[in-house]
């Protein structure tokens, strides 16, 4: 049980976790893995609490249905088990603005944290206009062979270049 106390796992092993994931999620609820549904969900749970049941009458939620289901379960596993995970490896430490972030932008928390509430919602926008996020279309998507999601796999990862060059190659 060493391995649960190491800092980085090797991708291998993370992969074939995520693929045993992937099994028990279609095997359980007959659904792939996904998230960005669950932040719609969530929206549509903070507007309920001001506008009430009408809330429901909306298309958009009649489509998604404003539940927590296993999907809201997920997220909250993957935050629970990444501080688990910290914690265990003894990485866990509270940071407001990374190193790498600092040198190239300042150490403003005010401003990562502007940047990271709108890079946030430009994600969830583009995750609900691909009908899927990272986990829904790289991992569920591509395990069930389907080209949209290989599309995306590919995009998310010519976006994460390009955005990582933008930001850090430029300046660093």
């Amino acid at each position: 049980m060493d391995f649960l106390t190491e800092v980085r796992w090797p991708p291998y092993v993370v992969g074939i976790g995520i693929g045993i994931l992937s099994w028990l999620s279609f095997l359980i609820s007959r659904e792939p893995i996904s998230c960005s549904t669950t932040f719609a969900r969530a929206s549509g749970g903070i507007e309920k609490l001001f506008w009430g049941e009408k809330v429901e009458s909306k298309p958009y939620y009649q489509e998604i249905k404003v539940v927590v289901g296993w999907q809201g379960m997920l997220v909250i596993g993957i935050v629970i088990g990444s501080l688990m995970s910290a914690l265990l490896s003894g990485d866990f430490h509270w940071q407001w603005v990374p190193l790498r972030w600092a040198s190239a932008f300042g150490d403003s928390p005010l401003l990562r944290v502007a940047v990271a509430l709108i890079g946030g919602v430009l994600l969830g926008f583009g995750a609900r206009w691909a009908g899927g996020c990272t986990s829904g279309h790289g991992i569920g998507g591509t395990l069930q062979l389907a080209v949209s999601s290989w599309i995306s796999a590919v995009c998310f990862f010519i976006g994460g270049i390009l955005t990582a060059q933008l930001l850090f190659g430029l300046i660093g």
